[in-house]
């Protein structure tokens, strides 16, 4: 990359874990497998236990951190990342930047999807229309216009038509990419699953079906789909002969369980069935000791969001109020005991570097975080502002269990500490939970948020007017004014003007209390030893799986 620094992207690779046992698949896995000369008994299969549904496997419609993982997994974009979490050509052989840094020229290497199909120019320039057309619907046609690609936010605002999107296949093997500006990170953001290649004659074919079953995917990357379907509770990625790569796939396949119950997941653990788990509360200490233990710094947001539309959550004192109300130190260090840290901010720490060589938080302004007093006299005022004695309102969040134990400690913390008001909660699975919340059809919310670059911009675009995922619908003209100027304005191209413009928009966020802020999580994995090269990144998607092996 041109002058970039991929902020402290933090990955960790879990390499010569030691230990070596014989493998074979687990009985929900099909018998079959890519390898000619690998029986069933003999394949190397890594079973993932996770805590949620996959929710899309629609690079243009997903918004999660598994589906994005799982996505990545199976198609590769022009670049992909790296273990040091640095861009490297993936499906693009050759790239070339113009001298005034406004043009790329890609030229596509000879690989093919899963049905056959060679990977063209032509899957790009597709992909990439799709994502900004408004009938798509896209969260992330945002995205775009972040990249810099020339028209995108005219496009996805609907004041032009999507071929005047700045990117071209100049032919098969040509991908010609036109900016309205320079990006520092643009080979980093096209290593995000919504710039990935789709086929469009095999999209036109699936119709309303497609990426909603294994049948309705194609791959180009390291693994293609084998049994899926929407909400199932187990789904099985094959290694992809057909991947440009493929004779350096270590294994045969991923098998996927959703088991939400931490207790479950670790007895499945314990019994082989897994071999790879994440923890939570308690089992965290039991297991702290273990070599197949590993702690891992993630860029992740947990917050909740205030449905400013809901009457009494545009009253600034009592956003201020609820925000304070709650002990963050006892959520990480009682509930979740994960290596997550109390957020008193609304962009995280070891996310990005300043032009001054230091990390973002080191310089940005601190915050309040908890002060239950303080709380109270908010409430106090809310009451006078709002001409009552008592609120009720209803907190959503996700059924896996750390978001419920969280949700449950903040409703106890919340109602004690401010007398009168009272959250009734509402458990929903992530993908129900994701739709209440884009809809509008909640109160308030506990959401997160992962960064897809290593800049601030990928937290503080989020809270403008009419972005997909400024959930609380909140406004604010100077915000926006000064975040649109951050991102593609005069401030653009000045780095330290920038930067404090950066701290500058976050403090209104902070002081408007736009998001009441819960933690950064830290993840807590097993790991079977004999499981290596997995891959870990908190800028991004979170997980490769490319250089995994199991012995």
């Amino acid at each position: 990359m041109r002058k970039v620094k991929i902020a402290l992207s933090i990955f960790l690779v879990i390499i010569l874990l030691v230990g070596c046992t014989s493998s074979k698949p687990d009985a929900t896995i099909p018998a079959e497998t890519d390898s000619p000369s690998a029986s069933a008994a003999e394949a190397k299969i890594i079973n993932l236990g996770k805590e949620v549904e996959l929710a899309s496997m629609d690079s243009a419609i997903a918004t999660d951190g598994l589906s994005f993982e799982v996505i990545a997994a199976t198609i590769e974009g022009l670049y992909t990342i790296d273990a040091a979490g640095v861009p490297q050509l993936a499906m693009a052989e050759k790239a070339e930047l113009s001298d005034d840094g406004l043009n790329y020229t890609f030229t596509i290497r000879d690989a093919k999807w899963s049905n056959g199909t060679p990977i063209s120019a032509k899957d790009f320039e597709f992909a990439w229309k799709r994502l900004v057309n408004p009938e798509t619907a896209s969260e992330y046609s945002f995205i775009m216009g972040v990249a810099g690609v020339k028209n995108a936010d005219a496009i996805v605002a609907g004041e032009k038509g999507i071929d005047e999107l700045g990117v071209k296949a100049a032919d098969d093997k040509t991908l010609v990419v036109e900016l309205d500006r320079p990006v520092a990170f643009f080979n980093s953001l096209l290593a995000f699953p919504s710039f990935y290649p789709i086929n469009e004659a095999f999209y036109k074919e699936k119709g309303a079906q497609y990426a909603l079953t294994a049948d309705a995917l194609l791959a180009n990357g390291p693994f293609k789909m084998k049994t899926w379907e929407v909400g199932g509770t187990t789904f099985y990625l094959e290694k992809n002969p057909d991947y440009f790569d493929a004779a350096n796939i270590k294994v045969d396949g991923l098998n996927y369980k959703v088991i939400k119950d931490t207790q479950q997941s670790i007895l499945a653990y314990e019994n082989g069935d897994v071999d790879y788990v994440t923890l939570t509360g308690e089992q965290i200490v039991n297991y702290q000791q273990s070599p197949e233990y590993h702690n891992i710094v993630a860029g992740y947001l947990w917050y909740l969001s205030p449905n400013q539309k809901v009457p009494g959550l545009e009253n600034l004192n009592l956003r201020k109020a609820l925000s304070l109300a709650y002990d963050k130190e006892a959520i990480v260090n009682d509930i979740l005991k994960d290596g997550s840290i109390a957020a008193s901010f609304a962009v995280p720490t070891l996310l990005a570097t300043g032009p001054d060589g230091k990390d973002y938080r080191e310089t940005a302004r601190t915050f309040p975080s908890t002060d239950k007093a303080e709380a109270l006299k908010y409430w106090e005022l809310a009451k006078k502002d709002l001409g009552v004695s008592s609120i009720k309102l209803e907190l959503l969040f996700e059924d896996t269990e750390s978001a419920t134990l969280v949700a449950q400690f903040i409703q106890s913390e919340i109602e004690t500490a401010l007398p009168g008001v009272t959250f009734e909660l509402k458990s929903q699975p992530k993908k129900n939970r994701v739709e209440l919340m884009q809809n509008g059809e909640y109160q308030v919310g506990l959401t997160r948020w992962g960064p897809d670059y290593a800049d601030p911009m990928t937290y503080l675009d989020m809270w403008t007017i009419g972005n997909p995922n400024n959930y609380g619908t909140w406004e604010n003209k100077e915000y926006d004014d000064l975040v649109n100027s951050a991102s593609k304005g005069e401030l653009a191209s000045k780095p330290n003007e920038r930067w404090e413009a950066l701290k500058k928009a976050e403090s209104i966020v902070m002081d408007q209390a736009v998001i009441f802020p819960v933690y950064q999580k830290g993840n807590a994995v097993l790991i079977k030893p004999e499981v290596t090269g997995i891959e870990f990144h908190s800028v991004g998607v979170n997980i490769f799986y490319k250089n995994a092996d199991k012995k």
